[in-house]
């Protein structure tokens, strides 16, 4: 299990990239329009004013029950010790131990 630290670091930056994300692109967008290099430098100044964890960039994927950052399946939003037991568990429709 990840700290809870960890875990709420990641809640938070999830909340910030959801606050600023349309700021954030409209500024993206105004920055590649403009021709001018003043307008860009004011830009590009306003768009490092906002947040750094804001940036989407710095999201990383956990573990919906564990909060584990590695081992992570994304179809499933789970770690892979966390798949493994749900799915002998049967938890998962359509997903079986592979044997061959």
């Amino acid at each position: 299990m990840a700290k809870k630290s960890m875990i709420a670091r990641e809640k938070k930056r999830q909340f910030l990239v959801l606050k600023y994300g349309t700021k954030r692109n409209n500024l993206k967008k105004q920055i590649q329009k403009t021709t001018f290099l003043e307008e860009k430098l004011n830009l590009h100044r306003q768009l490092q004013e906002l947040p750094r964890n804001s940036s989407p960039v710095r999201l990383h994927n956990r573990c919906l029950i564990t909060g584990r950052p590695k081992g992570y399946f994304r179809f499933f939003g789970l770690s892979r010790h966390v798949l493994r037991e749900m799915a002998h568990e049967g938890y998962l429709p359509g997903v079986r131990k592979a044997s061959w």
